[in-house]
């Protein structure tokens, strides 16, 4: 038999079936239990009273190592009482006492010792102690009342909350003596706590507290005095919108419905509208129950005009309160058009002062579109030409305007029916202002609508001769082409794109060139338009953006083998390059870095795709052609600077004078080592230091410092710390 597991022959599902819950419950009745501790049994006097010492002796130990601890304290006492040494446990809490008199919990055990031992007298004296010690501990009162409570000493309980109250405690204290005279039906007294609770904590919670008892305990007229003493006590600045929404509750319960509208007008009238957003949404369903639609869009309507009102005074200028002043009046079922145009005319007033097209200018257009749009809503059309032509007239004779004005108008004229006067408009506009791109956008966006090509074309043509540079221009026309079919013209339009020096991102012209063959599927014409884009650019992302591209081309068998040999061809383009480099004075720092960067891009590229699809062989190969991160010195207008640089492997001279210093560097390290080791065994007690005439080997950096004429020799810097890429 083989030693591995057995097999299992049957696999069907077994006929009883085990829960998880089941396996749980019979682990936990089959657990082991833990090591006992055995059990000491006393049995004469003597070996209880050396037991007692032992342990009196242990915790004594404790106390006078840590004689802060409580809890040591405490655990002596409570042992002590175990063996019914009551004396013995009162002079261990005095001395925990005195040595910490704020320690909460040792009163608090110190008082229920007392009181399981029936000793009342000593408790309640110990009560007395602890809340004159710390009076603002409320644990401690709690249970001094609670004793006493407990003892059926009513007036004592009393006395100690008038004791507590004294120090002005939380509202939950107070909330607990007025629950205990409530527990005894001492209703004033409890209406007089009220009113010094609330005097102390007038919060608006607490002045619902006590409109809920005397709606509990009382009748309806104490609970007005309640709620118009709270709205009298709080004035405008403390008031809460919550006081008159339960104000205005309770008389609706009453069925006093007038008297719940006239505190709802009351509140919204004085409250901020930041503060009565509940408010409005309780009067809001009030009115729904108990009014009509109007009223309720009334009174809302009215405040929130009040608000903006307030807030133009302010500040007029500010076009965002026009927006939703008007939005607000716009939107009531049944506007009054003169009250909207009103509020359109008074925020067109306010022209912006600024020379410069800013977002002052385009909120204040936009108020203008608005008007114009509301005019059509209402079907008076002459009136919203009107609202066009004015806006437009506000900017009249500056060199910038607005092209979604333009837009807006013209397709209010192609609703109107008039698509010639909607041409119009743009030929204008673009008479105007030639070189607004905008404004021939959105006439062939509108072309595009309207399906007249023709007239797409030639917006194109002009707006390529108004603006040549403009990439973005050359690749729409094209793709307009695409679209419709014409390939040869698409093409057309990119070869004269891409053969302008001028534009302002060729590399977009390229890429959206590219694209557009590559999707046709025409991919020995992709390959020539890289070869193209080459000539004039050696960049790193070309070479990768060619080589990405021959790599998805699964179909081929020799996908990866096209993919390897652009990277080669590239890795040979930038070592062809490596001389313009060779000189470091006359080399810009800023191109060789550029230079640098793109190489490593290159390199790691080139490292991930043989990671995927090359050979071990493969892998190792590029592996080598990394570069190395070395830091060096270069002299600058400000002295002398260190700066990172790539040593690339290479068989040309630059590359070999690199290499040359890195085995020089190894060399000179190897050679410190030797000496260091050779002093140290020749003067094991001497410290072998540098002189300034040394060479210093400092983490691969070589300096050559002062000769002994004071001449400043040459210096070689490289970082010794090859920090692959």
């Amino acid at each position: 038999m083989s030693g591995g597991q057995p097999r299992v022959k049957n696999k069907a599902v077994a006929p009883i079936q085990i829960t998880a819950e089941q396996l749980l419950r019979e682990s936990f009745d089959r657990r082991e239990s833990g090591p006992v501790a055995p059990k000491h049994r006393i049995a004469d006097e003597e070996e209880l009273n050396e037991y007692r010492a032992r342990t009196r002796k242990g915790f004594e130990d404790r106390i006078r190592r840590n004689p802060l601890n409580s809890q040591t304290y405490i655990k002596y006492a409570a042992w002590e009482v175990e063996q019914s040494e009551y004396a013995r446990a009162r002079s261990v809490l005095e001395r925990a006492i005195e040595a910490d008199p704020s320690q909460v919990a040792v009163w608090v055990r110190y008082i229920d010792i007392e009181m399981k031992g029936r000793n009342i007298n000593h408790a309640r004296n110990l009560c007395d102690r602890a809340v004159t010690v710390l009076p603002r501990v409320d644990k401690l009162w709690y249970k001094y009342v609670y004793m006493e409570e407990t003892l059926g000493n009513v007036e004592g309980t009393r006395e100690v909350f008038e004791r507590w109250m004294r120090w002005e405690p939380d509202e939950q204290a107070w909330t607990a003596y007025v629950n205990f005279e409530r527990r005894y039906k001492e209703v004033a007294k409890a209406r007089r706590i009220f009113e010094r609770y609330t005097f102390v904590h007038p919060g608006a919670r607490n002045w619902l507290k006590w409109a809920a008892f005397e709606q509990d305990e009382g009748d309806a007229d104490t609970t007005r005095h309640v709620y118009t003493l709270a709205i009298d006590t709080l004035g405008n600045e403390l008031m809460d919108e919550r006081i008159f929404a339960a104000y205005a509750r309770f008389e609706a319960s009453l069925k006093e419905f007038e008297r719940a509208r006239a505190i709802f007008t009351y509140a919204l009238d004085r409250l901020p509208r930041s503060g009565s957003r509940t408010l409005y949404n309780d009067y809001t369903r009030f009115q729904k129950q108990h009014g009509d639609k109007n009223d309720i869009e009334d009174a809302v309507s009215a405040r929130r005009r009040q608000e903006y009102e307030l807030a133009l005074k302010t500040d007029a200028d500010d076009l965002d309160i026009w927006f939703d002043y008007v939005s607000m009046e716009e939107s009531r079922q049944e506007a009054r058009s003169d009250r909207v145009r009103d509020i359109y005319s008074r925020a067109t007033a306010r022209v912006p002062h600024a020379s410069k097209k800013d977002d002052q200018w385009r909120k204040y257009i936009f108020l203008w579109l608005y008007w114009a749009l509301f005019e059509e809503s209402i079907d008076d059309l002459d009136a919203a030409r009107a609202r066009y032509e004015a806006a437009l007239a506000t900017h009249t004779g500056r060199d910038w305007t607005f092209a979604k004005l333009w837009d807006a108008y013209a397709r209010f004229e192609i609703r109107r029916g008039d698509i010639a006067l909607a041409r119009k408009l743009f030929s204008r506009a673009i008479e105007e202002h030639p070189m607004k791109d905008g404004l021939y956008k959105r006439q062939i966006s509108l072309e595009v609508e309207l399906r007249s090509f023709d007239a797409c074309r030639g917006l194109y043509e002009r707006l390529i001769e108004s603006n040549p540079a403009n990439t973005e221009s050359w690749v729409a026309f094209a793709q307009l082409e695409s679209e419709l079919g014409d390939d040869d013209r698409a093409r057309a339009i990119f070869e004269l794109a891409i053969s302008r020096d001028e534009l302002d991102l060729p590399e977009a012209a390229w890429k959206a060139y590219i694209d557009y063959e590559l999707d046709n599927g025409l991919y020995d014409k992709v390959r020539a338009l890289y070869e193209r884009l080459l000539v004039r650019t050696q960049h790193a992302k070309v070479w990768i953006a060619f080589a990405k591209f021959e790599l998805a081309l699964t179909e081929t068998d020799d996908a990866e083998k096209r993919c390897r040999d652009i990277f080669i061809r590239g890795d040979e383009s930038f070592k062809e390059r490596s001389h313009e480099f060779a000189d470091e004075d006359e080399t810009d720092p800023e191109e060789k870095d550029d230079y640098n960067d793109q190489r490593v891009l290159l390199l790691q590229t080139w490292l991930s795709f043989e990671r995927q699809h090359g050979s071990n062989q493969e892998i190792e190969k590029v592996e080598k052609l990394q570069g190395r991160k070395v830091k060096r010195q270069r002299r600058t207008s400000s002295g002398m600077e260190e700066f990172y640089d790539y040593v690339f492997p290479s068989a040309d001279a630059t590359d070999a004078k690199a290499s040359g210093l890195l085995n020089m560097l190894a060399a000179a390290r190897a050679w410190k080592a030797a000496q260091t080791g050779r002093q140290a065994q020749e003067n094991p007690d001497t410290n072998s230091r540098e002189t300034e005439d040394d060479v210093r080997v400092h983490k691969g950096l070589v300096h050559y410092d002062h000769n002994e004429n004071g001449n400043e020799d040459t210096r070689n810097d490289d970082d010794d710390e090859d920090e692959e890429w």
